[in-house]
Formats: C-alpha cells, sequence, structure tokens
C-alpha cells in the first residue's frame, strides 16, 4: 500500500539537502584536499583539523543521501518538479557558501578561505559568489511557484 499524501515540503528539503551536501563536499575536496588552503578547524593541530575534515566530509555525504532519498520518494509521489527542485539546490548550495564565509570564516574564525595572502578579494568571491548562488536559486524556486 502506498502513501498518497502529499508533502510540500519534501522537494525542497530535499533540494536544499542535496545543494548543502554537494557545495559543502566541493568545498572540502577543492580547497581542503586539493589546494591544502585550509581545514574545517585550522585552530588547533594538524591532526584536530583533519579530524574536522573528515566530521565535515561525513556530515555533507550524509546530506547528499538524504536528499537523494527525499528525492527518490518525491518521484515516487509523482510530485517532482525539475526547475523547483534546481531551485532548492542552487538555495541549499549559496546556504552553504554564506554560512561558510560569514559564520565560519568571519564570526567563529575557525578558518580563512586561504592563509598568507590578502582576503579581501577571496572574501569578496567566496561571499559574492554564494550571493549568486543563493539569488538564482530563490529566483527559480519563485518562479516555479506561481505556477
Amino acid at each position: 500500500m502506498t502513501d498518497a499524501r502529499v508533502v510540500p515540503g519534501r522537494l525542497l528539503l530535499s533540494g536544499l539537502l542535496s545543494g548543502a551536501g554537494l557545495m559543502g563536499a566541493v568545498d572540502e575536496i577543492v580547497f581542503h584536499q586539493l589546494l591544502h588552503w585550509h581545514h574545517f578547524y585550522d585552530r588547533a593541530s594538524g591532526a584536530a583539523g583533519l579530524v574536522s575534515d573528515g566530521v565535515l566530509h561525513a556530515a555533507t555525504l550524509s546530506a547528499v543521501v538524504a536528499g537523494l532519498a527525499l528525492l527518490a520518494d518525491v518521484r515516487r509521489r509523482g510530485e517532482f518538479d525539475r526547475l523547483r527542485w534546481w531551485g532548492a539546490v542552487l538555495l541549499g548550495a549559496g546556504a552553504f557558501q554564506l554560512w561558510d564565509g560569514v559564520v565560519d570564516h568571519k564570526l567563529l574564525r575557525v578558518h580563512q578561505v586561504r592563509y598568507g595572502v590578502d582576503l579581501a578579494p577571496y572574501d569578496a568571491a567566496w561571499i559574492g559568489a554564494a550571493a549568486v548562488l543563493v539569488i538564482a536559486g530563490a529566483l527559480l524556486t519563485l518562479r516555479t511557484r506561481r505556477r
């Protein structure tokens, strides 16, 4: 027996989790592992930084898995709206990037984008990219809401 109840936020939550998880994974893979610019937590030993990266990796992978599980359920229920989901993915990615740039980098200072350089251009690019993603996701999500 299938559950025919419509859960309106399920599609958006799926996209938000998927987007945040994917952006977190890109951040960790590119800036933490490939470029070695920082760890998630840089205010302690190198070992603590590696452990914090592992925790971040587990959290981002869990978010992607949860988002995709919700997406499978939404598709099974016949409630999938491709553009609305992609809007939520962009929102989630931008929200992760904005949180990281403002809260992690500036307020909590757990790490910076990069060390030994003038941070202003890096911060502008980091937070600017986040703003572009949030705005694009919000516009796409609102556009699909009116249909």
